[in-house]
């Protein structure tokens, strides 16, 4: 293996160079006018498998953004590991608290800044690298497969009807992932719980049209201040959500349980001053830790209507629009979840206004057993390229295609994350460590050759 680090070393700069290249790509999943930077996404990494060593590296298109899959069998005999990741990103705004330009990567203190430079460019394009280094150094142990998508951050539509057709091509015995965080690099972790996620839309109405606020405030309702209102409403003083029959499938956590979380070194400090907060708030009776990975939330993502432009104009306004986001945890089906919510959300409107509820995607929460060759292959090579045992977390984020994985083809995911808390995904100045970048090149190796040496040993 140490021709693979010294392979990494001499080409490191190049690697680099080349995620700029993708990231320098705005592919944008969520906006329609970037329909054609996602086809030139899916083609950069089309090229990058195939100069990465694939023997087969094509794009599969779908009724939205194309799917890109990749293949290296050397032995059928031998394991076969299927990547996942996805080239897609979040939208940049508001760009105005953007340092440099999202779509033109910076190395600032050893941090690579721009949008996707964690979630999920750089950290997929760890596999690429990784792979190339193995293929370059004649060190590859068993057979790759790469699928690589581009609506993971609008749920995943398609992926799941291209699984299904192509269950074969895709045949393997693990699925790795990283497009997760970790603790830190000197307090390694990996994931093995994600919260599922339902996403809704809401409208409310009031007038037909905008009226003037003077003339008519007073006499007619406001959407705005109705909806804030009924927003408000849905969660207690205690941080509980009062939507009716919400908790009723919430596995309650044992105390072992949550005795065994609490081993994760948590710097309550440290993370309010690098989110910039001077309090933390939630759920009453849970850790911070806690309520991020084994409790559900409610949360608006944006809320919208009226005038919001420069200057004044005093209107007021016929709708309200608000997107709001449930994490959900193990046993809450999403789909349940959001009809509850349409019939509470719904019920609680105010004759004087009219609502309209759209559920715009979600999916179920995952939890990854630790007693596969997965985990314990992920976890001895992390221990081998970072000198620390690393501590199984549960995340508070959300990847729905990842139980679909499993119920699908019928094999588990090892979510091995080499990002932060700290990077910012999602957010203005989006940011990945350096070193982080070239750890996780140098782990993924490990992966490999600790699975198959399990596999082959079984």
């Amino acid at each position: 293996m140490e021709q693979i680090k010294d392979y990494v070393a001499e080409h490191k700069d190049r690697f680099l160079q080349e995620l700029f290249g993708l990231i320098r790509i705005p592919s944008v999943s969520s906006v329609a006018d970037h329909r054609e930077d996602m086809v030139r996404a899916a083609e950069y990494w089309r090229k990058t498998l195939r100069e990465a060593g694939c023997t087969r590296s094509e794009i599969f298109p779908t009724e939205g953004n194309p799917i890109v899959y990749g293949e290296k069998i050397i032995d059928p005999a031998l394991p076969t590991v299927l990547v996942y990741g996805h080239y897609d990103v979040m939208p940049v705004d508001p760009v105005d608290l953007w340092e440099s330009s999202p779509f033109k990567p910076e190395v600032r203190d050893g941090k690579i800044y721009a949008r996707g430079a964690d979630d999920d460019k750089g950290q997929s394009f760890m596999h690429a690298k990784a792979f190339e280094a193995m293929v370059r150094t004649n060190s590859l142990p068993c057979n790759v497969k790469f699928m690589i998508e581009g609506e993971e951050e609008i749920g995943s539509a398609h992926i799941g009807p291209f699984c299904e057709e192509y269950k074969e091509m895709l045949k393997s015995d693990i699925i790795l992932v990283s497009d997760t965080s970790m603790i830190g690099l000197k307090t390694p972790s990996i994931t093995v719980g994600l919260r599922g996620l339902a996403y809704m839309q809401v409208e409310v109405t009031g007038p037909e049209f905008d009226l003037h606020s003077g003339i008519f405030g007073g006499a007619v309702a406001n959407p705005i201040n109705i909806l804030a209102r009924m927003i408000a409403a849905m969660t207690d003083d205690s941080g509980r959500i009062t939507i009716p029959g919400f908790y009723d499938e919430v596995v309650v956590i044992s105390d072992q349980e949550r005795m065994e979380m609490a081993k994760a070194p948590f710097d309550e400090e440290s993370y309010k001053r690098n989110i910039g907060v001077d309090a933390l708030y939630g759920e009453s009776g849970y850790t911070t830790k806690e309520r991020t990975g084994i409790r559900p939330t409610l949360d608006v993502n944006g809320m919208w209507g009226g005038y919001t432009s420069e200057g004044t104009k005093t209107v007021l306004p016929s709708k309200a629009y608000a997107k709001i986001s449930m994490r959900l945890v193990p046993n809450q089906n999403h789909k349940k979840i959001s009809e509850l919510f349409e019939r509470y959300f719904t019920s609680m409107a105010p004759e004087y206004v009219k609502v309209k509820v759209e559920a715009l995607h979600g999916g179920e929460a995952y939890v990854s057993p630790m007693d596969t060759f997965g985990y314990q292959a992920a976890s001895k090579a992390m221990e081998k390229v970072l000198e620390t045992r690393p501590i199984p977390v549960r995340s508070g984020g959300s990847i729905p295609i990842i139980p679909q994985f499993e119920e699908i083809l019928g094999v588990k995911s090892i979510l091995m994350g080499f990002g932060l808390e700290s990077d910012a995904i999602h957010s203005p100045n989006e940011n990945y460590p350096l070193e982080n970048f070239y750890k996780g090149i140098e782990t993924i190796p490990w992966f490999y050759q600790y699975f198959t040496e399990m596999y082959r040993n079984r």
